[in-house]
């Protein structure tokens, strides 16, 4: 177990969160879980994936919080005719006046930025998603046959659709695997939506300032790591996912019903790692097996894939994690 911890960076931690929230909320009314699991994935260092149907303010979550971080953003409008090179970049032919010679140069595409919103990101075809892999894996992309590296923090948002609407296509399961979080934005409440139609002009004029600086933002995101995490915490974390899996002994019959194949080894580091990050945001120098119940929903709700059984009786991924969590 890591103790190399820093109580005094912790406190810090937390007080800079509270000014992020508090700025955020001068745009965004409600939504209080769901900025707390994006802070917690980016403070983790996972990139995440926003799902809702259009008009529930993603982007503009998105924005905010990046106006709020200080750092470089860019947003690509995921389209149908979107090609990789509009994401990654490419190379031209330059000429340099003086001396006639002309020569190929890369010239970098919105990828090379510290936050990548990619917006409506099933609204392009696989091909096109597949782009953003090597970039959000290993942080660096490759254009003929040349490595480039992209800025530190790197971090990938994307938003998409319900796959029922038109118009989308489903995110193939390897690019939804790189996603540390998935997380599910619904209708505002009764109040809040009174208050967004009331002010909805008042919100998208405000001007956001940034409260915390990259140099912070590291220091925070190595405080998560060397968050200490009982050896109970951790097999909370392994068990849970390999109930997932069909084929393990773990797996329930009830559960293996539901499902065609479940979570990897990702999902477990990716559990302790939320784990950490949420037992940071509540004050708490260590997890509990809690912190790994509430961090399962958005680590696995997008790597399990539903069976036939679970298609026609309509049990969702949310269904069969509460189903795993009751079990433990």
């Amino acid at each position: 177990m890591n103790t190399d911890y820093d109580v005094q960076t912790a406190h810090e931690l937390c007080k800079t969160v509270a000014a992020i929230k508090a700025e955020i909320a001068k745009r965004i009314v409600g939504q209080i879980e769901v900025i707390d699991d994006l802070l917690a994935c980016f403070l983790a260092g996972g990139h995440c994936l926003l799902t809702g149907v259009p008009g529930l303010a993603k982007t503009m979550l998105v924005q905010s919080l990046s106006r709020c971080l200080d750092l470089e953003f860019n947003r690509i409008q995921f389209t149908p005719d979107l090609m990789p090179s509009d994401i990654t970049g490419s190379e031209i032919l330059m000429e340099d006046r003086a001396s006639g010679r002309r020569e190929f140069k890369f010239i970098k595409g919105p990828i090379f930025a510290n936050i990548v919103l990619a917006d409506e990101i099933n609204r392009t075809p696989p091909k096109t998603q597949s782009a953003l892999l090597q970039a959000m894996q290993e942080q660096e992309i490759t254009s003929s046959g040349v490595t480039h590296s992209l800025p530190k923090p790197f971090w990938v948002l994307a938003t998409q659709n319900p796959v029922e609407q038109e118009g989308t296509y489903p995110l193939p399961e390897a690019q939804q695997d790189r996603f540390m979080f998935s997380i599910e934005i619904g209708y505002p409440d009764m109040n809040s939506e009174l208050l967004i139609a009331r002010n909805n002009a008042d919100y998208q004029n405000v001007e956001l300032k940034p409260v915390v600086t990259k140099e912070q933002i590291s220091t925070f995101r190595e405080l998560v790591k060397r968050v200490p995490a009982a050896n109970s915490v951790v097999e909370a974390a392994v068990s849970l996912v390999r109930a997932t899996r069909p084929a393990e002994k773990e797996c329930s019959d009830d559960v293996r019903k539901y499902l065609t194949w479940g979570a990897g080894p990702r999902a477990s580091q990716f559990l302790v790692l939320a784990a950490r990050a949420f037992a940071l945001l509540d004050g708490r120098p260590t997890p509990d097996v809690k912190d790994i119940h509430r961090a399962a929903y958005p680590v696995l709700r997008h790597r399990l894939v539903r069976s036939f059984h679970g298609d026609v009786e309509g049990v969702g991924t949310n269904d069969i994690i509460d189903k795993l969590i009751r079990q433990r």
